[in-house]
């Protein structure tokens, strides 16, 4: 369980910033800057929520990602140890990238076929899921920069979980607008 009795402990007015085995890092360590964009993704799947309220499908579906989010966070600050026992520290695991294809599906079924891409915008909580998505790509540029920096670093579910996350995003984004019948499709060369 996670108590914060104080907010501030001026541990990072050096730069740096601890992780969840408590060593310190520089705050602009690619781990650090992959956990901020998770956490920003997140903020902005917030955002698009507020225009969802009493939505009965996306609004339940990204609140559990936004949980999920939490979990992934969780991972990302907690480097992997040598022969870590399985359970010993919070990870993405496979059920939550098959949750994120069924609910990819699910959205997918009820939406026309793509004959363009598609422009962010339309309603404002398809802007800040298309907001999401970009700032979850980010995200997963970073996980994958670092999983190259060592192997071992990030695991497999949470890089694919952060890629299935941005597919499903689009797909939301779609939904939210009118189940993609308010989407504002790309026009090539149209303001040549």
């Amino acid at each position: 369980m996670v108590k914060l009795n104080k907010i501030y402990t001026r541990t990072g007015d050096d730069g740096t910033t601890g992780l969840g085995t408590g060593a310190r890092v520089r705050k602009y360590d690619l781990r650090v800057a992959a956990y901020g964009a998770v956490d920003e993704a997140n903020a902005a799947i917030g955002l698009a929520r507020l225009h969802l309220e009493g939505e009965p499908l996306l609004g339940p579906m990204l609140e559990r990602v936004q949980n999920d989010l939490f979990d992934l966070g969780a991972d990302l600050c907690t480097p992997p140890a040598s022969g870590e026992a399985e359970g010993a520290a919070l990870r993405i695991v496979p059920s939550q990238v098959a949750r994120l294809e069924a609910d990819i599906d699910r959205l997918n079924a009820e939406l026309a076929p793509l004959t363009s891409f598609v422009l962010p915008g339309g309603s404002p909580a398809s802007a800040y899921l298309h907001l999401a998505r970009t700032i979850c790509r980010r995200a997963e540029r970073d996980m994958v920069q670092l999983s190259h920096t060592d192997p071992h670093a990030v695991g497999g579910p949470a890089i694919a979980f952060v890629n299935r996350l941005s597919d499903l995003l689009f797909v939301a984004s779609r939904y939210a607008n009118d189940r993609g019948k308010a989407d504002v499709l790309w026009v090539p060369g149209a303001s040549r």
